[in-house]
C-alpha cells in the first residue's frame, strides 16, 4: 500500500469515527443531510461511509433515510464490559489459588484461534517460575484452556480448527493429529478440566478450566502453570473449583 493509499484509509476511518460520535450525540435518528453537515462532509461521501457501517451492523438505516447506532456496537460494548468484569471478579480467586499452591495462575480469553492472557498472579519466592506474560498469545491446541474452548465448540468445530491451522507442533508432546485432538477433547468434556502436558513448552505443564457468564457461555479460562516436577494431584480439583467460583461471581448458576 502506497503512502497515499494509507493516508486515504486513515482519513476514511477518521470520518467513520466522526459519524459514529455524531450519531451517539443524537437521541433520535438523524438524517444524512444533518450528519453530513455536522461532519463537514459532502453528502455523497457521508452516504458511502454510512452504507459501509450499515453493512457491518455498526449503524442502522431506518425508513425515511435516517440513521442511528447499530446493535453491533452494543455487542462490542458488552464484550468489553464482560472482559472488564471478568478481570475484576476473577482476581481475588486467582490470588487465593496462588496463595494456596504457590504457582502462577493465569486468566485468558479466546480471540479467534488463540488464547490471550489478560491477567496473572505470580510471586518471586520460587527460584524457578513459570510466567505467562499478560498480552501473550498461544494457539488453542497447545494450551489447557484453549482445549477447553475447543471441547466446548464440539468435534466439528475442532476439526475445522485443525484443518485451518494444521495443528503445528511446538514440542514433541504437542497434539498434531485431528483424531488425537478429538479424543483429548472427549476427556475434557467428561472431566471439566484440561491438561497441557509439555505441549507448549518442554518441562512446563498446565491445568485449565473454563469460566462461564450468567448465560452459561464459556467466556474465559483459568489455569495453573508450573514446571512438571512441581505439579500436584490436587490441582485439577482446585483450579476447577476456583473457575466455578468465578463463574458464580459472574452470575452463572449450574443447572
Amino acid at each position: 500500500m502506497s503512502d497515499a493509499d494509507t493516508k486515504s484509509s486513515i482519513q476514511v476511518i477518521d470520518r467513520m469515527m466522526t459519524l459514529l460520535d455524531l450519531l451517539a450525540g443524537h437521541t433520535q435518528p438523524a438524517s444524512l443531510k444533518v450528519l453530513a453537515q455536522q461532519a463537514g462532509l459532502h453528502p455523497s461521501s457521508a452516504h458511502r461511509i454510512l452504507n459501509v457501517m450499515v453493512g457491518k451492523g455498526l449503524v442502522d438505516k431506518l425508513d425515511g433515510g435516517t440513521y442511528r447506532l447499530g446493535l453491533k456496537l452494543l455487542e462490542l460494548g458488552n464484550l468489553v464490559r464482560a472482559r472488564l468484569d471478568i478481570r475484576r471478579e476473577a482476581l481475588p480467586y486467582m490470588q487465593a489459588l496462588h496463595q494456596d499452591i504457590g504457582e502462577t495462575v493465569n486468566l485468558s480469553l479466546r480471540q479467534g484461534d488463540e488464547m490471550v492472557y489478560v491477567e496473572r498472579t505470580a510471586s518471586g519466592q520460587s527460584m524457578m517460575r513459570v510466567v505467562q506474560l499478560v498480552g501473550a498469545r498461544a494457539p488453542l491446541h497447545i494450551t489447557a484452556v484453549g482445549k477447553v474452548f475447543l471441547a466446548e465448540a464440539g468435534d466439528a468445530a475442532a476439526l475445522d480448527y485443525a484443518n485451518r491451522t494444521g495443528l503445528p507442533a511446538y514440542t514433541e508432546h504437542t497434539i498434531t493429529q485431528p483424531q488425537a485432538l478429538c479424543e483429548a477433547l472427549a476427556k475434557i468434556r467428561k472431566n471439566g478440566y484440561a491438561f497441557d502436558n509439555e505441549e507448549a513448552e518442554k518441562g512446563v505443564a498446565c491445568i485449565g478450566a473454563g469460566i462461564r457468564d450468567a448465560e452459561g457461555r464459556l467466556i474465559a479460562g483459568l489455569s495453573i502453570s508450573a514446571p512438571v516436577d512441581r505439579h500436584d494431584k490436587s490441582w485439577p480439583k482446585k483450579v476447577k473449583a476456583a473457575a466455578a467460583q468465578i463463574s458464580h461471581a459472574l452470575g452463572y448458576r449450574a443447572r
